[in-house]
């Protein structure tokens, strides 16, 4: 655990500072390890400084957080501040994902490894444009090729976990709620 000030340890402070000052100019986040190989100090020691920063944020109510995703730690817009810097960011554009490209990033998060022809076939309609779209904003990547078909294979990004929050694929919302009583057949092959 860390200290706080006067008790004596003046490097943890330094530290903090150190740890603040590093997550304020990434752009995607860095692991616990990376910071403890830079900042020469032990994993869990960048650990616990990451989740007092945390935590403290949170209490203070800050307009930022400091959150744990895709195998790393970055600041982020505190939820209730998002209307705000939406507002600001856009300017009035908005950037969002179409349906096509939404049912699209969901089959590639849920049956990934996936090729673009399974992709097209569990949605019924040719997902190229979508796939080079999706692929373009960085939230899905190409995974190889499909050893028997040749074909390519895409699986979903860190950027696509950032933006989603997540920290794993594993915390990613069970399906069967959402799904229809009767599937394809084609669908019920692939479970």
């Amino acid at each position: 655990m860390t200290e706080g000030p006067g008790s004596g340890d003046a490097e943890l402070p330094g530290l903090r500072a150190s740890v603040e000052a590093i997550l304020l100019v990434v752009d995607e986040p860095v692991a616990e390890i990376t910071l403890a190989q830079l900042l020469e100090r032990p994993t869990h020691e960048i650990t616990a400084v990451l989740r007092e920063l945390s935590a403290e944020y949170t209490e203070q109510g800050r307009g930022f957080d400091l959150r744990e995703v895709a195998g790393g730690w970055r600041f982020y817009t505190r939820d209730v501040c998002a209307a705000v810097v939406e507002r600001f960011v856009t300017d009035g554009q908005q950037a969002r994902l179409t349906q096509a490209a939404l049912e699209t990033l969901a089959v590639v998060a849920y049956r990934q490894p996936v090729s673009r022809g399974r992709v097209s076939a569990i949605r019924g309609v040719n997902s190229d444009g979508v796939i080079r779209t999706l692929t373009l904003r960085g939230l899905i990547e190409d995974a190889g090729q499909d050893p028997e078909s040749q074909a390519h294979l895409y699986r979903t990004t860190g950027y696509f976990l950032e933006r989603l929050g997540l920290r794993s694929l594993e915390e990613l919302p069970e399906l069967a709620p959402y799904l229809p009583d009767e599937l394809p057949e084609e669908i019920i092959e692939d479970k």
